[in-house]
């Protein structure tokens, strides 16, 4: 039997799901765009890529020359093809024009161009991630695209996905029927359909959260990591292992292969922000991804999927994957 490239499975969604053929075509190009950050981020110290720029991005954060390589990697690959009316990007303070020689379709692009930069240059696992939406009005995407086309809440993406630069490069894709893994063949220079269906199991013995900021942490997580903490012969009556890779694209991708929950809490330290992760770059297309593979995701206290953003780099507290054990966190901040 002939192997599943992403390219017949995307025809074959246009075929038995009315996919749009712009939106198919769209995922192509952020899946080469994915490929070349692929093969930077392989090259390291070779490629002249590792370390950090003189400059921060809007985030306050200094940018490593991968982030900024692969932001422009992203822009550049999809300009041009006239699928998008426009981009936005972690790594940018504002919505990014497609150019006016190029035309314009009906979808928005945004990304996180180098998840888990902090892991570069320790040669660990990082990865992009994305999230497509519809333009909310056709008529009055011809011209500039301003930052509130780009808010809508996490219902409203009609793809996301993420890419992991790793021992293999794999690239997880939802359509919101599902959630499939490709695997990139680099002899055939092609993504490869290699994980159909993937479910997250609904309960679990995995945990992953930065045990450093236990002590900056809201009393219903302190409590529910306790729990975990004591084990078998604590309240919830079994052994918990932990782990974290300090890169989502990782933690996330562990939890689809074999279920945990990941958590990112909101601390004492910045009591004015909400959380630490974006919205709109991290939270939705994850949370998209984790629901459609059977899990869940909340901020604590309501669905991130519901959550209307107010700005493009809003940040959120997430908890996500298997639902038992996002069910319990959410229900020890309800009480």
């Amino acid at each position: 039997m002939s192997r599943v490239t992403l390219s017949r499975y995307l025809i074959e969604q246009t075929r038995s799901h009315n996919t749009p053929a712009d939106l198919r075509f769209l995922i192509e190009v952020v899946a080469r765009a994915c490929k070349a950050i692929s093969h930077q981020v392989s090259k390291g110290a070779l490629g002249g890529v590792l370390g950090s720029t003189d400059n921060e991005n809007v985030q306050g954060e200094v940018q490593k020359k991968l982030d900024v390589l692969s932001n422009e990697i992203l822009l550049e690959a999809n300009e041009w093809g006239g699928h998008l009316a426009g981009m936005a990007s972690e790594e940018m303070d504002n919505a990014h024009q497609i150019p006016g020689q190029y035309p314009k379709g009906a979808y928005l692009l945004v990304f996180d161009p180098l998840d888990g930069s902090s892991n570069i240059d320790v040669n660990v696992s990082v990865g992009t991630i994305f999230s497509v939406l519809r333009c909310p009005d056709l008529n009055g995407c011809s011209g500039d695209i301003g930052e509130e086309a780009f808010l809508q809440p996490g219902t409203q993406q009609v793809a996301a996905g993420y890419a992991i630069y790793g021992p293999q490069t794999m690239l997880m894709l939802t359509l919101g029927n599902g959630v499939k893994g490709f695997t990139l063949d680099r002899e055939l220079g092609s993504f490869v359909l290699t994980h159909d269906d993937i479910r997250i199991p609904q309960s679990t013995a995995e945990f992953a959260i930065n045990m450093s900021n236990q002590r900056h942490w809201e009393a219903p997580v302190k409590r529910y990591v306790e729990e975990l903490l004591a084990g078998q012969e604590g309240p919830l009556g079994k052994n918990y292992n932990m782990r974290w890779v300090a890169a989502m694209v990782a933690d996330v991708h562990r939890i689809l292969t074999r279920g945990g929950v990941f958590m990112y809490p909101r601390d004492s330290r910045e009591p004015d922000k909400p959380g630490k992760l974006r919205l709109m770059y991290e939270a939705n297309p994850m949370s998209f991804i984790i629901e459609q593979a059977g899990g869940a995701s909340t901020n604590g206290y309501q669905r991130i999927l519901d959550i209307q953003p107010t700005s493009l780099h809003q940040r959120v507290a997430v908890f996500l994957g298997s639902r038992e054990e996002v069910e319990r966190v959410t229900a020890y901040h309800q009480a």
